[in-house]
């Protein structure tokens, strides 16, 4: 322990009485505890006690030396008031501060340590207060504390009422409270010495130590004086007089003392009259068993868990001041709310607790929002701790920490997520305020805690939030045990919508935006704003970083090109000057009041509500316009936003323009605008014209002009994506507004070519292409062109085609435009439309060399091949019907003519099932129909050449086959079918013209009358539906079949059935002739016989038929029908 030598100095009478009497030793060696501290566990079997030192200022342990018997204690040392780097700065010691705690120490402490407050921790305060609660069943003195209550944490603090009331017979505060006060005791109190301290909000304390008793989480505040050295490696030092002895408070001190400070032991130094007589060394968990002075630990247990149930139950208003009262030498404690006391006189400010809890509130919310990993699970205490913090300030005089305040709740709000599902859903209603939902109720005793003790003044005891009848109810086991368990977060409000959670957002910008603006008006008188109060604001960072080079140019001239810079851009009109907290916090309110607008508007959208969503995307612009204006270095994640507005607004307005007639519920919507709405805009008013993208949010009637609006918009979206490395690092967004702007360019060339192709309906045939016509082609073709550009970009290789499909059929628009320049009668097929349509089979072309391969895109692929192979059909349709002979040979357009059709033929697909297979099989039909028409009228017109003349007829003979085929698989073409076989039984005729032998006349006969048999598939075709439209009339009972084909062109039928009449009479009348010949001349044939015989009786029947014309349709077909089947029966055996 080394001697008195060794000690170097003695201490001071002053120091040896307050501090223990013991010398300082220089060359102290253990220092204390570093922030993560050892822990030890003290306190003996029956309770638990751990305490870690979070903080120390004191400087390394000094180890001791005991001081010889006999030294005289009231002698000073010889390094008294010596200066020495151990002895820490001026006015302090290394035995800690001397002074009383300060009122708002607890504080001072939660600054410190802010991360422990609202959750870990259940008290932050002074070791004396923890101390002075503990012992209020042993001691008559009189207990005042002020509580407070953040999160889950109680602060106390001592409150000192004789101190409050002399400053307010300075200040004018606190009268409230002294008359209040004052009728309580029913006394006159007694002025003390004017304290000359100032409330500070400083951490006063030499170390701060995590102190766990049993369940308790204590950030406990201790001056004590720690020594060790030798095999003492720490030591409480204690002063006592000899001649008295230790009583329970003392001992409950020395004890608790040491709990805290994780001290193992404690040296008593005893004296009598200053001179020191002896030193003794006792184990903290042996002090409770100290003569005169025992004590159960197990019953201070107990008193720590009643006192901290007792106040966490009734302590429930966050931002509240509670006022815990004992007065001296009673025995009832009391709880007052004085926030609601102070309420009830005319300032509500004079509590001078409102602005430190108001700040403790504002930073335990700032640090929870900065743990970005975890804080969405705080996000409900959060918020309360932020609506509690702006409920205590007055906002003309704190308008920096409401704004801030209102900015991080409308933070809270994640606008850009969908909503989830929320663990426990609770509506949101007024409750959510408060801090916690638990009710305010009383303890589980209430009989007993609702019957008051004695008092001078009953009246004065209603005010009372609680009372603890008698003090020794305190060491009752869990006598005031908390049925309320305190949540570690509060229920986040459910937004059931998007609106309403995009409203919440603005309701907390436009607060902000109010305090900002009214701190505007009079900043002079405003004091500067406390650097130790942050405003988290998202982008403050990323705003210090210089921007890329050239940005802040670019988009000037891009603002400048929309008009949205006027005279004085980047600065405010209101005055603020850049850089200050308001030009700061106004940047980013102006910013998330954009996103809430914007949010808004594409919700609207997705209701089909475009009115509405026009108006919200109006208002995301102009604050982004304001936005705009102020800010000084432009960052691509704004501009991004820029970007998705303009693109929204793009969408809007093509919406609006497909959908013209809602126009009026989509004007009304438009100019509807909420309150909310209007105070914001007048906000945005201060500082910009809001004037920079009107021209995007004009509702326009005029199709054309919105559909120019919509890709302007996505023209000036595009744009910006140019800047910087913007498209890179948005390639999604990219491709969407590329995709947007490609589609836009489609609707305007599409509207265009409309345009193009009414005017052409209106011209008078045998007029030329107007020039109005050809602008507009001009105009159509070039938005085709641009879109097929910007989806070629993107390698969309689907809407590329689609695009150039499109412009295949402007090509088509203008061949026929130029199809009608001549007489009709004198009509060819003109250069000009041969040109435009062999640009239409091009970029048909085109269009499938995009796609690849059908399996891209089969709807696509299938939509391309038919107006391809339908191009080609209209061209060798108009070739063959108004063939060119003035310009070419009949052999060429016959040649050109095949060629289309087969080219035509090639790209229709007949065989895949499909809504367009029956379009198909008929245009495959129609198409081997004019072929075989075509090489049957050359056999006819051809002389010379066999060779040609027979691969002719074989090739009509192949196309008559394929269109028969074709056209009997069709429900709905028994005309075409009819005209076909017909035609087939003509080039039979015509066959047998150049026949000599009787012979081979007869066998082509048979053949003729065969096909006439095989028609019979399309009377009975036509034959129902003649029966279904002479049925429908008569009865409404059956309705027509879901497959049915539309009515019958009767005109067609009965010309159609007309020529079948003849030629089925010529037909039979030749073959009665040729086989009455042939049995002349030959042998009897039994065979020949029965047809001759059978052809008679139908030319017969079919005599009388046609004779009668009174005959209706249906009958006439019914003859028909009936001849052919005879005709089937009697000649089945000789038709080979």
């Amino acid at each position: 322990m080394g001697d008195l030598k060794e000690a170097g100095a003695e201490a001071s009478p002053a120091v040896a009485a307050a501090r223990g009497g013991l010398s300082l030793l220089s060359q102290g060696e253990s220092e204390e505890p570093s922030a993560q501290g050892s822990a030890l566990f003290l306190g003996g079997s029956e309770v638990k006690s751990r305490a870690v030192v979070k903080y120390s200022s004191a400087p390394p342990r000094t180890a001791f030396a005991r001081l010889e018997e006999k030294t005289d204690l009231k002698l000073p040392p010889a390094n008294w008031l010596r200066e020495s780097a151990k002895l820490g700065p001026a006015g302090t010691t290394i035995l800690g501060n001397s002074k009383k705690s300060k009122p708002f120490s607890s504080f001072g402490m939660a600054y410190d340590f802010i991360d422990s407050v609202g959750n870990d921790v259940d008290v932050v305060s002074d070791s004396e207060n923890i101390k002075k609660l503990l012992k209020i069943p042993y001691s008559k003195s009189h207990v005042s504390m002020a509580v407070h209550r953040i999160g889950r944490t109680l602060l106390l603090d001592e409150l000192d009422i004789q101190e409050l009331f002399m400053r307010s017979s300075q200040t004018g505060d606190w009268t409230w409270l002294k008359e209040f006060y004052q009728r309580l005791i029913d006394q006159k109190w007694q002025r003390k010495k004017k304290s000359k301290e100032h409330w500070g909000l400083k951490n006063d304390f030499v170390r701060n130590i995590l102190w766990t008793f049993e369940d308790i989480h204590m950030l406990v505040g201790s001056n004590m004086p720690i020594f060790g050295g030798g095999r003492y490696p720490a030591v409480s030092l204690r002063l006592r007089d000899n001649n008295k002895p230790i009583n329970v408070l003392t001992g409950i001190d020395y004890w608790l003392d040491n709990l805290i400070c994780n001290v193992p032991e404690l040296v008593m130094c005893f004296h009598v009259n200053g001179i020191v007589q002896k030193y003794e060394m006792i184990k903290t968990e042996e002090i409770p068993n100290l003569e005169n002075s025992n004590f159960s630990t197990k019953v201070i247990k107990d008193i720590a868990q009643n006192i901290l149930s007792f106040l966490k139950s009734n302590c429930t208003k966050e931002g509240h001041t509670y006022w815990l009262f004992k007065a001296s030498g009673s025995d009832i404690v009391k709880l007052y709310d004085l926030t609601t006391l102070c309420e009830e006189t005319e300032d509500k400010y004079q509590n001078p607790f409102t602005m430190p809890v108001a700040i403790l509130l504002y930073k335990v919310a700032c640090n929870m929002m900065m743990k970005k990993n975890q804080n969405k699970k705080h996000y409900g205490t959060i918020r309360t701790l932020l609506l509690n913090c702006v409920k205590l300030l007055d906002k003309s005089r704190h308008p920096q920490i409401i704004a801030s305040a209102n900015y991080m709740l409308s933070e809270l709000f994640q606008l850009d997520e969908p909503k989830k599902e929320e663990s426990s859903e609770s509506p949101l209603n007024e409750n959510s305020d408060e801090s916690y939902s638990e009710e305010e109720e009383e303890m589980p005793d209430s009989d007993e805690n609702g019957s008051y003790g004695t008092s001078s003044d009953p009246s004065d005891d209603n005010k009372a939030v609680a009372i603890i009848k008698s003090v020794g109810e305190l060491s009752v086991p869990e006598k005031y045990k908390s049925i309320h368990q305190i949540r570690p977060s509060c229920a986040f409000p459910v937004c059931h919508d998007t609106e309403e959670r995009c409203r919440l957002v603005l309701s907390y910008v436009l607060e902000g935006l109010k305090s900002v603006d009214s701190s505007i008006k009079k900043e002079s008188d405003l004091p500067a704003a406390d650097p130790s109060t942050p405003i988290p604001l998202k982008y403050e960072d990323e705003s210090t970083r210089g921007g890329p080079e050239g940005l802040e140019k670019q988009m000037a001239l891009f603002l400048d090109k929309m008009g949205s810079l006027q005279k004085g851009n980047y600065s405010s009109q209101s005055g603020m000057i850049p850089g200050s907290w308001q030009h700061k916090m106004k940047l980013q309110l102006i910013l998330k009041s954009s996103k809430a607008y914007y949010v808004l508007s594409d919700a609207a959208m997705s209701l089909q509500k475009y009115g509405r969503a026009l108006r919200y995307i109006k208002l995301a612009l102009q604050s982004h316009d304001t936005y705009c204006c102020l800010c000084t270095n432009m960052l691509s994640e704004v501009l991004l936003f820029l970007s998705q507005y303009l693109t929204l607004c793009g969408d809007i307005q093509l919406m609006l323009a497909q959908n013209a007639n809602n126009r009026a519920a989509h004007l009304e919507e438009f100019n509807y605008q909420t309150k909310e709405d209007q105070e914001i805009l007048h906000s945005l008013h201060r500082e910009s014209s809001c004037q920079g993208f009107a021209w995007a949010t004009d509702l326009s009637t005029d199709l054309e002009s919105q559909l120019s609006v919509s890709c302007k918009c996505y023209e000036a979206a595009n744009e910006i994506l140019q800047f910087s490395d913007l498209k890179s690092q948005n390639p999604e967004h990219y491709v969407q507004v590329m995709k947007r702007m490609g589609n836009i360019r489609n609707e305007i060339g599409v509207f265009y070519m409309n345009q193009a192709a009414a005017l052409q309906s209106e011209r008078v045939v045998s007029k030329s292409v107007s020039a109005a016509e050809q602008q507009l082609w001009k105009k159509s073709f070039s938005c085709f062109e641009k879109g097929i550009h910007n989806f070629e970009s993107i390698e969309d290789a689907t809407n590329a085609a689609l695009l150039l499909c499109n412009t295949g059929r402007l090509m088509r628009i203008c061949a026929q435009a130029h199809c009608g320049a001549s007489d009709e009668f004198k009509r060819e097929f003109s250069p000009e439309e041969g040109l435009y349509y062999n640009k239409a089979v091009d970029y048909y072309l085109k269009a499938l060399r995009s796609l690849g391969t059908r399996d891209i895109h089969p709807a696509v692929w299938d939509s391309v091949n038919w107006e391809l192979s339908t191009t080609y059909f209209t061209m060798a349709t108009l070739q063959q019907d108004y063939a060119p002979l003035s310009r070419k040979a009949q052999e060429q357009i016959e040649k050109e003519v095949s060629e289309a059709m087969m080219k035509s033929l090639k790209y229709c697909d007949i065989d895949s099932v499909s809504a367009r297979q029956p379009l198909c099989q008929y245009r495959a039909a129609t198409i081997h129909h004019r072929l075989a028409s075509m090489y049957h009228s050359c056999l006819r017109n051809q002389v010379g050449d066999e060779h040609l003349r027979k691969q002719h007829r074989v090739l009509a003979d192949l196309h008559y086959s394929k269109a028969v085929t074709l056209f009997q698989l069709l429900k709905d073409a028994p005309c075409e079918l009819l005209r076909v076989q017909l035609e087939r039984v003509a080039f039979a005729e015509f066959q047998m013209t150049s026949q000599n032998s009787n012979v081979g006349k007869l066998k082509t006969l048979s053949g003729a009358l065969d096909i006439m048999v095989r028609t019979e598939h399309a009377f009975q075709l036509i034959r129902k539906e003649l029966v279904e439209e002479f049925d429908q009339p008569k009865s409404g009972e059956t309705a027509p079949a879901a497959d049915s084909s539309p009515s019958l062109n009767q005109e067609e039928v009965i010309k159609l059935l007309s020529i079948f009449e003849s030629r089925l009479l010529f037909l039979l009348l030749q073959s009665i002739k040729l086989l009455s010949s042939t049995k002349k001349k030959t042998s009897s044939n039994i065979e020949e016989d029965v047809v001759l015989k059978s052809n008679k009786q139908v030319y017969s029947q079919l005599l009388r038929g046609t004779a009668n014309k009174n005959a209706t349709l249906l009958e006439r077909t019914e003859i028909i029908i009936h001849l052919l089947g005879q005709l089937a029966r009697g000649g089945s055996s000789a038709v080979q």
